[in-house]
């Protein structure tokens, strides 16, 4: 079953960022952009590239209207311990989201149950709160913040311009499809 146009639900949960613990609610992520970035747990081996990835790439999200949110069922005093301990943890500014009780990974339908662990789950959000895209990959297998953005910036720029799509490859600038009423019932 899709996730596409799901409404998140409702959820308030502690946080870690900026040296502080912060509670973050479905209120605080309604209009703006949001990534959901599920990961297994703090102190691993993949999780520290991907985070990182993300960091160097934070500013150019928050610069196109999109806040990213790393989350894990980890607690948010092991967010902050594996924040103290890590040089490349050190360098996140975005909000690291504890889910102990798994509810945002039910939620995004990413707990592995019997490990008590996310998938590696990716999840634009739009400012309405509804999902509109998403990846979810095997836990051995890292991901790419500059595909992440892109796809990030598709989805705004068809949320302005509902009668384009954006074709494969396509970046802020490239050329879009506007289907033809003739075409589109053979989509």
């Amino acid at each position: 079953m899709s996730l596409i146009g799901k409404e998140i639900s409702e959820f308030s949960v502690q946080s870690y960022q900026g040296g502080e613990f912060k509670t973050v609610t479905k209120d605080d992520v309604l209009g703006q952009w949001s990534v959901f970035f599920f990961y297994p747990a703090d102190f691993t081996f993949v999780c520290p590239t991907e985070l990182e990835d993300l960091a160097n790439k934070y500013g150019e999200f928050k610069g196109a209207g999109c806040e990213i949110y790393s989350v894990s069922t980890d607690t948010h005093f092991v967010h902050k311990a594996w924040h103290d301990a890590s040089e490349r943890i050190q360098k996140i500014q975005y909000p690291m989201l504890a889910d102990p009780t798994h509810a945002l990974a039910r939620d995004f339908e990413v707990l592995i149950e019997a490990d008590g662990v996310a998938e590696r789950g990716s999840f634009i959000v739009n400012p309405e709160g509804k999902i509109v895209a998403y990846e979810v990959t095997a836990g051995n297998v890292g991901r790419n913040a500059d595909e992440l953005f892109r796809r990030v910036q598709a989805s705004q720029f068809v949320a302005e311009h509902g009668d384009e799509v954006c074709p494969a490859k396509w970046e802020p600038g490239a050329e879009t499809l506007k289907p033809s009423l003739d075409l589109v019932g053979q989509l």
